[in-house]
């Protein structure tokens, strides 16, 4: 697994598709033969999303015996998500009380 990137998770999270992946493996570890029964998708197109994700550090694969199992990585992807909201609540925290209404925090 490699460094969780912000640029990297949010490139991987904008595809529908690798969103659905990380829905799946939420639930449970599943290999690419699993994923790709569950979608219209070549084994090879689930691969390629599963690369992007765990390049992002949002998944990790273990090998049993033939197969890769993968697993979401819960604590990168909520880590992803907890900085960007921190990154995002940080400004309108720090500014003046007229500028905090929702209106003008965009």
């Amino acid at each position: 697994m490699l460094v969780n990137n912000p640029q990297r998770v949010f490139y991987a999270l904008a595809s529908l598709p690798r969103r659905r992946i990380i829905a799946f493996l939420s639930q449970t570890a599943l290999s690419t033969a699993d994923l790709a029964d569950r979608f219209a998708m070549s084994r090879p197109a689930v691969s390629r999303h599963l690369s992007v994700l765990e390049r992002a550090g949002l998944i990790g694969g273990e090998r049993q015996g033939q197969r890769v199992l993968y697993r979401l990585n819960r604590d990168a992807l909520l880590g992803a998500l907890a900085r960007f909201a921190s990154e995002v609540d940080g400004p309108l925290r720090h500014a003046p009380p007229s500028q905090r209404s929702p209106r003008n925090a965009i």
